[in-house]
């Protein structure tokens, strides 16, 4: 007869490989006394500078390593990075009709639509 532990079998911890292999949205901007800082949100606390783009994205690469390292090893929960699940692409936005009409009037100006007319202005924006 089966005891209840044979039964129910430990679920088994991935491998520190499988961890390590996860690739994370890393956020990277530059520093106001120079350089660059990166972070990955999904790993609390693991965050790097640089003061080249290529030099912050080798040092935030080896702080996840090691971020990930010791959380295994001390048995601490490793979160999954984030997806962009949260994120559809699509935005409800309400504004004053003076603002809809000169968006509007300036979207037909350009030829294009209203919705690729304001992703325009967004994305050059920032």
């Amino acid at each position: 007869m089966k005891t209840l532990n044979q039964k129910n079998k430990q679920i088994e911890k991935p491998s520190l490989e499988y961890y390590l292999s996860l690739q994370y949205p890393v956020t990277l901007y530059p520093d106001l006394e120079g350089g660059y800082v990166a972070q990955i949100k999904d790993l609390p606390g693991c965050l790097t500078q640089g003061e080249t783009i290529e030099e912050t994205i080798v040092n935030i690469n080896e702080a996840r390593e090691l971020w990930i390292e010791t959380a295994y090893e001390a048995g601490d929960e490793i979160p999954l990075p984030s997806t962009d699940v949260n994120f559809s692409g699509k935005v409800v936005l309400q504004m004053p009709k003076s603002l809809h009409r000169r968006l509007a009037e300036a979207a037909e100006q350009e030829n294009v639509s209203l919705n690729q007319y304001i992703l325009f202005l967004l994305s050059s924006s920032g």
